[in-house]
């Protein structure tokens, strides 16, 4: 086991770290923020996440719909998600030039996280939910492990917000397609993923419902983590502090 004792990790940052079964004793922690997959997390002796969970669905009661197995649930929630896109996309077009370019304290820019939903897609729709082997969009952006071993994926890529967009559009009219004959009991069948060793591999054996809603919940999460971005870069200005521009895949 590996023990930090005694050391001042003020202002440290843990990024696509695993930290299970992780114990902070006798911890001073002001001003932090956790933002990940966290499920059973205890303070000072207190079970959090139900609390976090509960206030989160109070905030935006479109996860209700998304953890729905009804069709019209997620008929809905699918909906609403795009409108909430399609609200963020307006605002940035009213923002400086180029604010869809710009990311905020190392993380992804505008661009790069509807790049990233592309791949989403592509991942969990099409191989999971319609069972396709075809190769992944481009402009897709997924993990560095995974844009250096699947091909089909252009680490160069540089698409504008534009052509980003187009391919959303015709992503969701895909969704919206299938959304639209869906039964329930063919969401609780076993998703039809490909047998080969491409990415997700960790799909198979999961149901149709479940590989649905990791596509939902991300649309969702990174929206939000989109809207977070773009409100700190309107207080920033036009010429924002500590903003990084197009980050390099590697």
């Amino acid at each position: 086991m590996r023990r930090i004792h005694d050391e001042d990790l003020t202002g440290a940052e843990f990024r696509e770290c695993d930290l299970s079964r992780a114990r902070m004793v006798g911890v001073v922690m002001q001003d932090a923020e956790i933002d990940g997959l966290v499920t059973n997390l205890v303070v000072n002796g207190v079970e959090v996440m139900s609390y976090v969970e509960a206030e989160l669905d109070r905030r935006h009661p479109v996860r209700l719909l998304i953890r729905s197995d009804q069709p019209d649930d997620l008929r809905e929630a699918w909906r609403q998600l795009r409108d909430d896109w399609a609200t963020t996309t307006e605002r940035v077009r009213s923002m400086p030039e180029n604010s869809e370019h710009h990311g905020v304290d190392g993380e992804w820019s505008m661009l790069e996280t509807l790049r990233h939903l592309v791949f989403v897609h592509d991942s969990w729709f099409r191989r999971c939910v319609l069972g396709l082997s075809e190769p992944f969009t481009a402009m897709g952006l997924g993990p560095s492990f995974v844009m250096d071993q699947e091909g089909g994926l252009d680490p160069s890529a540089q698409p504008g917000l534009d052509e980003v967009l187009a391919v959303r559009v015709r992503q969701a009219s895909e969704v919206e397609a299938w959304l639209a004959e869906v039964t329930p009991d063919q969401l609780a069948e076993t998703a039809p993923v490909p047998h080969d060793d491409r990415w997700p591999p960790y799909a198979k054996g999961r149901t149709v419902r479940q590989c649905l809603g990791i596509v939902l919940n991300e649309d969702w999460a990174h929206h939000r983590f989109c809207k977070r971005d773009l409100d700190k870069l309107s207080h920033q200005g036009s010429s924002p502090v500590d903003v990084r521009t197009v980050r390099e895949v590697r």
